[in-house]
């Protein structure tokens, strides 16, 4: 059996309906939220709804597969070098309900970099990361929507009590992001960027298993903070964020060295020169095409450690009499 057409005058019955349904709610939502008034302090009124836009220093690093310590190197803090943390700045504007659960949009500049020469005199197999004398710099650019939560502002109705709520919060971060990279190291007194020489043949038929990595890429943020009120209108917050990606490419370097005889086929000119000596700088001992050159199993990320300041928008000052 065909299907009937469906009628015009239905169909704008629904539509109508629909907008009016959905225009409802969002009426009683406000009438709602504004009726919600409680006492913040002795000043402030507190509304369910605040907005928060703040600045943000922060202290920024990475971890991928260039420089480390001692020992094989592994996931996770063990072969941070903290002598590579650079200074980064932010902006962000947040939503919140109730001071309990928030949504926050953040844009983040800075740079990470990293360098093998960092375990010089080490004589484990660590030396071998030395010996492959690698290294880069990157500048960052990300934008990140943030789900935060409060755990002492969900499991406690502070409305209800006569005490005010505490002026700290400690809570949880999670959310989405896109960030874009550009790994370049140092040759002479240049910077040269890494991604369009194909070092380990990203992109070459003969690597079917190595593609070109995109510079611009999307990434998962999660982590925590603590947020005190330094006033009713302003607020301070300390907070790690560490950014898990999906690329093993940050610093330019994932798997094994490639046949320099390779970059005659697709490279030419400053390209072809800058490629050859740069894919392998080994200083002693060299590990051959196909040789180790980076761990592909485990995947770069880089965090900040963030000092947060912001102002409030939404609390009323209380009149007195």
């Amino acid at each position: 059996m065909k299907n009937q057409p469906t009628n015009p005058n239905l169909r704008n019955m629904r539509k109508h309906f629909l907008m009016a349904f959905i225009l409802t709610i969002f009426t009683f939502g406000v009438n709602n939220a504004n009726a919600q008034y409680y006492f913040f302090d002795d000043t402030y009124y507190d509304n369910p709804v605040l907005y928060e836009a703040g600045i943000s220093v922060n202290a920024m690093n990475c971890l991928t597969d260039l420089g480390g310590k001692k020992g094989i190197g592994k996931k996770f803090f063990k072969d941070l070098n903290t002598g590579y943390t650079n200074i980064s700045g932010g902006v962000f504007f947040s939503i919140s309900y109730k001071n309990a659960v928030a949504l926050r949009l953040e844009g983040t500049f800075g740079k990470i970099s990293g360098d093998d020469k960092i375990l010089q005199g080490i004589t484990d197999i660590a030396k071998e990361r030395f010996n492959r004398n690698l290294s880069f710099r990157s500048y960052i650019t990300d934008v990140t929507l943030l789900a935060e939560i409060h755990p002492m502002y969900i499991f406690v109705d502070w409305p209800a009590k006569d005490n005010p709520p505490p002026r700290y919060s400690p809570y949880l971060l999670g959310g989405i992001g896109y960030f874009s990279f550009n790994p370049q190291t140092k040759m002479g007194n240049r910077w040269i960027d890494l991604q369009p020489l194909h070092t380990e043949g990203q992109g070459f038929a003969e690597y079917p298993d190595r593609k070109n990595y995109k510079l611009n890429q999307f990434m998962i943020p999660m982590g925590a903070g603590v947020k005190y009120d330094l006033s009713p209108l302003m607020n301070l917050r300390a907070e790690f964020l560490y950014r898990k990606t999906f690329t093993d490419y940050i610093d330019d370097l994932s798997t094994e060295y490639v046949d320099p005889a390779i970059f005659y086929k697709y490279l030419s000119g400053g390209k072809l020169n800058n490629a050859l000596q740069l894919y392998d700088r080994q200083l002693e001992q060299h590990s051959g095409v196909n040789g180790k050159r980076g761990t592909k199993t485990n995947n770069d990320g880089y965090f900040t450690f963030a000092l947060k300041f912001s102002v409030i928008i939404g609390r009323d000052r209380r009149l007195r009499n």
